[in-house]
């Protein structure tokens, strides 16, 4: 597949390394000549110096023969003119573009199909979803829906005085008194797909699939107490948190912003008049004590800068707030993160990228099983929902007699609308849907690539 990255910043870099990795055949075009040399002296791929949004450069980049183009420039109005003008020299050719304004959300919908677009990403708004879903259902640092939500991976983390420290995996059923399973460890940076002998130790992250359900009974067994979350600070006044307060002064929770700037408080106060904003530092400890800001139910840092966002979150950590969630920009250096206490970590980059991987792949697999892609445990590993089709090879024959390739485990089967978490008896049957956690080197078009 052929595809052209218009645009090599945050999110084109990473797409790039990932894309590259994968062995697609890729075009990055930037009008930064220094970035672009980058680029192509990291990745096997070419490169095309100029503005994107022009025929010329398009042609030279091979748009007429792409299969997909990606439009990342920092600019929305060059990522839409860049898809509508290739969507002009090739008819066929599929088109992604990164969005970012809020004011042009609802047009840009109601003109998709006029401006050629397959798929809109907004990082900011993904950002602002996902971390409502975190204020909503506390207890986990992250949560990921699978298969229209019947099903979730959720990450805790293992502390001192957890009953999980220095646990077998193969007595936390009984322990616990829920059906889950861990599916993917993250240790000192390390993504391990643990078998039951394997013994969970201070620090690690683990990542457990069940349903909704048996996720709060686990909360409850292990003591993690939670709590409806009704009012929320978030430092920093962007995007991501305009999408963020809307959402949640709909839910009815309390909102407080602090933002330095004092015209973006403005803005904030017209389209945010349920919110009560500060024009202050969000550094300033004076301000967290005089505001009483810490005896909120839960901090959001996303300023601009993520050396802010990290320290003020090490702080409201030791006031002891209960829920902290940290935007960060990059986690490149996620060993390092992994013994700061940040709370929930939340990447719109990443989030952005995983969203336009998972495309991708849906591409490939258009005559495959895979119905859709996420990556976890920073990216370390990957949870892949298979389709079982009638000629599917392996039906009905028990886990147990069918060996799986290396750092690969079946996390859970949808059968007749209920919620598997396998053993070694367990089949799968057409129909049914298979999700599939292996590390992120792998890439499955169909259920049968899993087997040895």
């Amino acid at each position: 597949m052929k595809i052209i990255i218009a645009g090599y910043g945050k999110v084109g870099s990473a797409l790039t390394r990932q894309l590259s990795a994968e062995g697609y055949d890729l075009t990055i075009i930037d009008s930064n000549k220094k970035m672009l040399e980058s680029g192509q002296e990291l990745y096997d791929v070419l490169g095309v110096y100029g503005n994107c949004a022009t025929m010329d450069v398009l042609t030279q980049a091979g748009v007429k023969n792409a299969d997909l183009l990606i439009a990342a420039t920092n600019a929305d109005e060059v990522n839409l003119l860049c898809c509508l003008t290739a969507h002009q020299l090739n008819k066929n050719i599929h088109t992604i573009a990164r969005i970012r304004n809020p004011e042009y959300s609802e047009q840009i919908v109601m003109m998709r199909d006029s401006l050629g677009l397959s798929l809109l990403v907004n990082p900011e708004r993904q950002a602002a979803q996902e971390i409502e879903r975190l204020i909503r259902y506390p207890g986990f640092q992250k949560r990921e829906r699978f298969a229209h939500g019947r099903v979730e991976i959720a990450e805790l983390r293992v502390s001192a005085d957890s009953k999980l420290n220095k646990m077998p995996l193969s007595e936390m059923e009984s322990v616990t008194k829920c059906r889950c399973l861990v599916c993917t460890v993250l240790r000192n940076g390390e993504a391990i797909t643990p078998r039951g002998d394997f013994i969970l130790e201070e620090g690690d992250r683990v990542f457990v699939t069940a349903t909704t359900i048996e996720l709060a009974r686990l909360l409850k067994s292990l003591g993690i107490l939670t709590h409806k979350v009704k009012r929320v600070v978030i430092c920093g006044g962007g995007r991501s948190t305009y999408y963020l307060a809307q959402k949640l002064e709909k839910g009815n929770i309390e909102v407080q912003i602090v933002e330095r700037d004092p015209e973006k408080c403005t803005r904030l106060a017209e389209l945010l008049p349920n919110s009560e904003i500060i024009n202050a530092d969000a550094s300033d400890l004076a301000l967290w004590e005089s505001e009483r800001l810490s005896s909120n139910d839960a901090v959001v840092t996303m300023t601009g800068l993520d050396e802010l966002n990290i320290i003020i979150s090490i702080y409201v950590q030791s006031c002891g707030v209960n829920q902290i969630i940290t935007k960060l920009s990059r986690t490149e250096s996620s060993a390092i993160l992994d013994n700061l206490a940040l709370g929930s970590v939340i990447c719109p980059k990443d989030l952005c990228s995983n969203t336009i991987v998972g495309y991708v792949r849906g591409m490939m697999n258009q005559t495959g099983e895979s119905i859709a892609v996420h990556r976890i445990a920073d990216g370390k590993a990957e949870a892949t929902e298979f389709h079982v089709l009638k000629e599917t090879p392996n039906c009905g024959v028990p886990l147990k007699k069918l060996k799986l390739k290396k750092n690969v485990l079946i996390a859970s089967i949808l059968h007749l609308s209920q919620c598997l978490i396998p053993d070694g008896d367990s089949c799968f049957y057409p129909g049914d849907t298979v999700i599939v956690v292996s590390d992120s080197e792998k890439a499955f078009s169909c259920l049968n690539d899993i087997f040895e």
